[in-house]
């Protein structure tokens, strides 16, 4: 994948912020973790396969890979800017095909929404309410969102869209 020393997530986390710095949709640690997510979510769904094998954690405030936060935690609320990343091109061309297209789909479904709607809509769907199964609506949680969850609801989704 032509990625160096960063991982498959991270390199997915590069092109949504970089995308962010490109186009002024400035976007949270909150919303850039959503976008993750539906970048894996919809891959499972229509390829069968992860972008990335780490795993997602069913946080209050929707799916989140814990790395990923803890490397821009220090954002808080804020923006993540950077400037220090290759033009979004540049980091395309890292991507297989396959990729790419599912890129291409979150970005269209989801780039333009809100940090906040995006939690929300994850709060709607059930491998993040399978995995908060018997916890508090605050209550802090390490448990994995299963892939197998995420394959088949989304591949359920992509059924129906397209049947």
């Amino acid at each position: 994948m032509g990625l160096g020393s960063i991982s498959k997530h991270e390199a997915i986390a590069d092109y949504f912020i970089a995308l962010s710095n490109e186009t002024g949709n400035l976007i949270s640690n909150l919303k850039l973790q959503k976008l993750v997510y539906y970048a894996q979510a919809w891959h499972l769904a229509k390829y069968k396969t992860p972008i990335f094998h780490d795993d997602f954690e069913a946080w209050v405030h929707g799916p989140v890979l814990p790395g990923l936060y803890v490397k821009y935690k220090d954002f808080f609320w804020k923006p993540i800017l950077r400037d220090d990343l290759p033009e979004l091109k540049k980091i395309s061309e890292g991507f297989p095909t396959k990729t790419k297209k599912i890129l291409d789909v979150v970005v269209s479904n989801y780039f333009g929404m809100e940090a906040y709607q995006l939690e929300k809509l994850t709060h709607t769907e059930s491998p993040w309410i399978k995995a908060r199964r018997g916890l508090k609506p605050d209550q802090p949680s390490h448990n994995k969102i299963s892939k197998d969850d995420i394959t088949r609801y989304y591949g359920n989704l992509l059924r129906r869209e397209n049947g």
